[in-house]
Order: structure tokens, then sequence, then C-alpha cells
């Protein structure tokens, strides 16, 4: 059995979405953490990709920011 080489960024990412998605808000604690993820500049395709469908989802207004 294999192994797989998953990120903590990317742990990080899967959990804020999976939150996000079942309760369809996003908080502020979860925008911080994205945007330390963020700034960190280390992310690669899947991460992004994962950012990328947060926000399409924030566009079009099936998640909303709550403080």
């Amino acid at each position: 059995m294999r192994l797989l080489n998953v990120s903590p960024a990317k742990n990080v990412l899967e959990e804020v979405f999976s939150q996000v998605m079942s309760s369809s808000v996003i908080t502020s604690d979860e925008r911080k953490q994205i945007g330390n993820l963020l700034s960190d500049g280390s992310l690669d395709d899947d991460e992004y990709a994962i950012i990328n469908r947060l926000v399409y989802h924030l566009r079009r207004g099936w998640v909303k920011f709550v403080e």
C-alpha cells in the first residue's frame, strides 16, 4: 500500500471547503486561513482549484460571508 503525500495546506483547504459547503457560509476565521495559505505562496494547482471553487460559489451567491 502506498501512502499519499498530501501537503498540510491541502488538508486545511479541504477541511475549510468541506465546512463551507456543508454550512453555505464562510466565516472570518476561514477567510483568514485561506489568506494565510495564499500569502505563503507555495500552493499547487489542486490547492488553487479548491480556492477557485470557493470563489465561484461565493460569486454565484451559494455561499455567504458571515462575521
